[in-house]
């Protein structure tokens, strides 16, 4: 069994030497792909799955491949060169079905909106932020969409309010970029927020305090792969969920700590505390995709393009599997 590679990505192509393997349609693939465009704690779950043998386990040969963005990771999954997305109930997952492709959540592992919305040292209230420049990752993409959700919860429209959206880049890129003053604020996770508090900078909003229900991190395929090979998606799920457990019970603390550090190339075990802390109470058991969260995203979106407005939440979550596990007793 192969080791997972973990590919880190700054360009537009999708991996050097070739790039992915496309699957043939039919054919079980030689190895599963899943791309998550995050650089945050919340894609430590993969990591831990990894690290701990997890998808070994599950008799996976799994490659993980870091997308710049949420955009470049669907056209690998349009292209069939990956098999699993995992991120957020965003634009561009959205979109992606607009556009026709035959997207499904099956499975769920942060069902309400977190983060931390980081800012420069001059911005006291929200109502600062109007006429500033925000950080994004890319416009349409998870990051996007949890700053939108933020606004319209603060009752701020970009538009109106003049709020420019800049891209940045990855959570780290951005926090340096509110530190710097290219930006002033932008929703980052809790392990660069907490190196920005440190640093004397507000934190206008832990916003998993605001209880906004939304599809945050989940894992997101296409229905004709979930058709066609129903045992490599529960096998993938599965994988995860034993992360999850891993991940939730305090013995195994230091193991989590390390895969964190190393996931965001940390100096040093204490810095990813904050983001171990977020990891262990945020992931949730019942790993059901949220249906509640998916319309939230569908509404916030809709303001700004009445083609979203179509989408039924109820058609974009597939959770047979998930539903398996419960009845097996697994939660």
């Amino acid at each position: 069994m192969k080791r997972i590679l973990l590919i880190l990505l700054a360009g537009m192509g999708l991996v050097g030497g070739g790039g992915l393997p496309t699957m043939a349609a039919a054919a079980p693939p030689a190895r599963v792909v899943i791309t998550p465009a995050g650089f945050s704690e919340r894609e430590g779950l993969l990591i831990v799955a990894q690290n701990q043998g997890f998808f070994r386990k599950r008799n996976m040969d799994a490659q993980l491949v870091l997308m710049p963005n949420a955009p470049i990771a669907f056209s690998a999954l349009s292209a069939g060169e990956s098999h699993f997305y995992f991120g957020t109930a965003s634009g561009t997952s959205l979109g992606a079905v607009l556009n026709g492709l035959d997207g499904v959540f099956v499975a769920g592992f942060i069902n309400k909106l977190v983060g931390a919305f980081a800012v420069g040292k001059e911005i006291k209230t929200p109502n600062d932020l109007k006429g500033k420049q925000i950080g994004v990752a890319s416009l349409g993409g998870g990051n996007w969409m949890y700053t939108m959700i933020v606004f319209d919860h603060w009752g701020i429209d970009p538009k109106r309010d003049n709020i420019t959206f800049r891209i940045i880049g990855n959570t780290g890129v951005r926090a340096q970029s509110i530190a710097t003053g290219v930006i002033a604020g932008s929703m980052l996770g809790y392990t660069f927020a907490a190196h920005l508090r440190r640093d004397g900078y507000p934190i206008l909003a832990d916003v998993a305090d605001l209880n906004i229900p939304f599809q945050d991190t989940a894992l997101y395929t296409r229905k004709g792969f979930v058709a066609q090979h129903p045992q490599t998606v529960e096998n993938v799920i599965r994988a995860l969920f034993d992360a999850v457990v891993f991940i939730q019970e305090p013995a195994n603390k230091n193991a989590v700590l390390k895969d964190l550090v190393q996931w965001l190339r940390l100096s040093k075990t204490e810095d990813a505390l904050e983001g171990y802390e977020f990891m262990r109470k945020m992931y949730t058991r019942r790993i059901y995709p949220t249906v509640d969260g998916i319309r939230t995203a569908i509404r916030v979106i809709g303001m700004t393009n009445e083609k979203f407005r179509g989408l039924k939440a109820e058609e974009l979550v597939d959770d047979r599997i998930v539903r398996k596990l419960e009845k097996e007793g697994a939660f």
